[in-house]
Parts: structure tokens; C-alpha cells; sequence
């Protein structure tokens, strides 16, 4: 089974969280720059002496890829250890099972197709 982790975190966590998915050996990570709001929906900001509602925050996404529960469990552990701050805006962590993977190079499918070719 394939599952796919998504986490959403603040954009100053970018570096604790990719360092703490290189501790546990997580490759294969994409990670992308992207704007959001939750519950807090944003904050207002002084610019230009007149005052603006911020509502989509700037956040990073983590998108990886893993080969089992027990894989899933650690980096999931191991995103919200370093994304962690407590305070509201932390981000989310979704998991959700892949249906097939491909490696367009080789064609190879599933769970080959996470393998590096340089292992």
C-alpha cells in the first residue's frame, strides 16, 4: 500500500521539518510554496496608514510519498514534532491512500516506482 502524506505548515518551520523528514531517512519530498487561511482567518495589517485584512497566509506544503502505516506514522510524527509552535496557524497534516504510482522513466509501478535508482 502507498500512502500519501500532505502537511501544511508555517512558512518559518520550512527547514526544522525538512531536516527532521532527512533524520528518518524521507525521500522524495516535494514541496511547494502556497497561500491558505483556517480558522484564524488571518489578521489586519497597517499599510499605507490604512488598515487591510490579511486572510490567506503564506504556508509550505510537504507532499511525500511512503510505503506503509509504519511509514506513514513516522513522518507524520516526525512533521508535527518539528512544525510544532503551539499557537493557532501550526498547519494540518493529511494522509490518504494512492490508488497506483508510476516512474515515467521505467514504467516501474507501485512500490518500485518510489525506489531510487541509485540504492
Amino acid at each position: 500500500m502507498l500512502i500519501k502524506v500532505e502537511a501544511i505548515v508555517r512558512e518559518e518551520k520550512f527547514e526544522e521539518v525538512k531536516a527532521a523528514l532527512n533524520a528518518i531517512q524521507v525521500n522524495g519530498i516535494t514541496v511547494s510554496q502556497v497561500m491558505g487561511c483556517g480558522a484564524q482567518r488571518g489578521y489586519k495589517e497597517i499599510v499605507r496608514g490604512s488598515e487591510v485584512d490579511v486572510v490567506m497566509q503564506p504556508k509550505i506544503k510537504f507532499e511525500i510519498v511512503v510505503s506503509s502505516e509504519e511509514w506513514e506514522k513516522k513522518t507524520i510524527e516526525a512533521i508535527q514534532k518539528a512544525a510544532y509552535t503551539g499557537e493557532v496557524g501550526d498547519g494540518k497534516i493529511f494522509s490518504y491512500e494512492i490508488r497506483s504510482a508510476l516512474k515515467i522513466r521505467t514504467k516501474e509501478e507501485g512500490y518500485d516506482a518510489l525506489q531510487s535508482e541509485y540504492e
